[in-house]
């Protein structure tokens, strides 16, 4: 291996800055979805997704993909939104080894009943702060960052 690839005073600067909003502001999010919906942020976009499609259901393995979360993850997340009757599971019919997570009436009821706290939340905490403009480009940055390649897991 070569020599360390040292960050530039400006990437140092932006990274730092980086990381402190990637710690902040999912806080900010998880605390107010907890507080005012009884939500964790990732229940809430269980929910959301699968509200989202038109037959309110999706495969664990889509859903997981979609949520950015593991599968084991998005099962425990599951399992507490069955506890609550928001989601339930069926076997695909096609292929019984394939879960489906189905977001029923009651959930359905509690997305649309939390969505507005967490909209305005998103809204204060994010794009009250950008121009258009900026909101433009941080899609794009959001973008270009996602695109990268991801790193190789070690076991």
């Amino acid at each position: 291996m070569g020599e360390p690839r040292w960050l530039t005073d400006d990437e140092q600067q932006a990274w730092r800055r980086f990381v402190e909003v990637l710690i902040k502001l999912p806080a900010s999010l998880e605390g107010q979805l907890q507080r005012e919906a009884g939500l964790t942020h990732m229940g809430y976009q269980v929910l959301a997704t699968l509200s989202e499609r038109e037959d309110r259901r999706l495969p664990m393995s889509h859903l997981a993909g979609q949520a950015s979360a593991s599968l084991s993850r998005l099962s425990h997340v599951v399992a507490r939104l069955q506890e609550q009757g928001w989601v339930r599971r069926e076997r695909d019919p096609r292929d019984g080894r394939v879960q489906i997570a189905v977001l029923t009436d009651e959930g359905l009821r509690k997305v649309v009943d939390s969505a507005p706290g967490h909209a305005e939340a998103v809204r204060r905490l994010v794009f009250d702060r950008l121009s258009p403009p900026q909101v433009r480009e941080l899609g794009v940055l959001c973008e270009t960052l996602l695109e990268a390649p991801a790193e190789p897991r070690s076991i």
